[in-house]
């Protein structure tokens, strides 16, 4: 994987992942749903994977450079 490309999708996994992640942590911190009309541990646990995948997927780019 040229440097570049694996750069640039490495800060964009990085990015979402940690942001998904955060405001996932801040929703469930404030007791408000993070996701309306599913049930609440389902929208944590789903965003939470969703939210490390991105970010392995982040990590994984970087060792690519």
């Amino acid at each position: 994987m040229e440097s570049g490309p694996a750069i640039f999708v490495g800060v964009v996994f990085a990015l979402f992942g940690g942001g998904l992640l955060l405001w996932t942590a801040t929703r469930l911190r404030q007791g408000r749903p993070v996701a309306h009309g599913v049930r609440p541990v389902t929208s944590a646990t789903l965003a939470s994977v969703v939210a490390v995948t991105a970010l392995v997927l982040g990590a994984w780019c970087f060792t690519q450079i």
